[in-house]
């Protein structure tokens, strides 16, 4: 039996598309195959999370589901009733339904057919020959996956575990962000008929950093300096994503004074900036020179 994935997911039918996705994140957070490595019941379970939202979680397939046109195996509803000509039997839907097949909210990309036309054509008289509508492209399968920081700005390649337990070797390009999604081809559900299996989708999360914050293409960052640094200038090392480089401080510089950092940015083919606003702190505030020299008795 199809599975129902409302029920799956443990929300109603009334909610709203930002319930669906926190149940969704919730379940595969907590159900995810890296965390449970040799636990098969949660890992099927993981399965059934990622097949509801793969319905849930696209807008069309959603309303397919709703209004019965798909089951929740996202396959094409089958009759109902009976089956016609054998007395009162009919089609649930009605006749000349058309459906497709349908891959993560991108164009349509899987076979078209009729599969009421020629059944409809000979019962009236049409004497029309079914039509086969050719191999179909297995359904995509969608996961959340965690990134760093790091990875986003400068990328990488990173093996990550799919839901049926394989490791894969992911390409994470510079510049992604939190909401979009890779694709892995051929990924996917098999085919139910010799087609092209579907692909992996996976929706990537961006970790926050703590020292690093993204404008675009660009980074700023807070730089802490000492009070001697600033009057006299000097040199300071500085965190980025690739790593520790000196920053030149020039003499005489004040809080938030902001000194940019040249192509330290986002790695993109034109990487951005990475911006630094100096925070002058004082090394030892009960310095007794420095109140001395504040009240200029030094």
């Amino acid at each position: 039996m199809a599975l129902d994935p409302y029920s799956v997911l443990g929300v109603p039918r009334t909610a709203s598309e930002a319930e669906i996705k926190k149940a969704y994140r919730n379940k595969a957070k907590a159900l995810h195959p890296d965390l449970h490595p040799d636990d098969n019941a949660k890992m099927e379970e993981f399965k059934r999370v990622s097949q509801a939202w793969d319905i849930l979680g696209d807008k069309e397939k959603k309303a397919k589901f709703d209004r019965g046109e798909i089951d929740g195996d996202g396959n094409p509803a089958g009759f109902g009733g009976g089956y016609p000509g054998g007395g009162g039997g009919g089609f649930p839907g009605g006749g000349g339904a058309r459906w497709q097949t349908r891959g993560g909210g991108n164009p349509f990309d899987g076979a078209q057919g009729d599969p009421f036309e020629d059944i409809l054509g000979g019962m009236f008289g049409g004497g029309g020959r079914r039509r086969n509508p050719g191999p179909q492209k297995g359904r995509d399968i969608r996961y959340r996956v965690e990134i760093s920081f790091e990875d986003s700005v400068a990328g990488a390649r990173r093996r990550m575990t799919m839901a049926d337990g394989t490791a894969l070797d992911v390409n994470i390009p510079a510049g992604i962000d939190s909401g979009q999604t890779l694709r892995l081809k051929s990924q996917g559900q098999p085919s139910p008929n010799g087609g092209a299996p579907g692909d992996a989708l996976l929706e990537v999360e961006v970790r926050p950093s703590t020292v690093w914050q993204r404008d675009g293409k660009d980074l700023r960052m807070s730089v802490p300096i000492s009070l001697k640094t600033a009057v006299l200038g000097g040199s300071v090392e500085v965190k980025t994503p690739s790593g520790p480089v000196t920053l030149k401080v020039p003499a005489g510089s004040n809080t938030d004074a902001t000194l940019r950092l040249r192509g330290k940015g986002v790695q993109t083919s034109t990487p951005g900036n990475l911006y630094a606003k100096l925070k002058i702190m004082l090394d030892d505030p009960a310095d007794p020179g420095l109140k001395k020299w504040a009240e200029g008795k030094a």
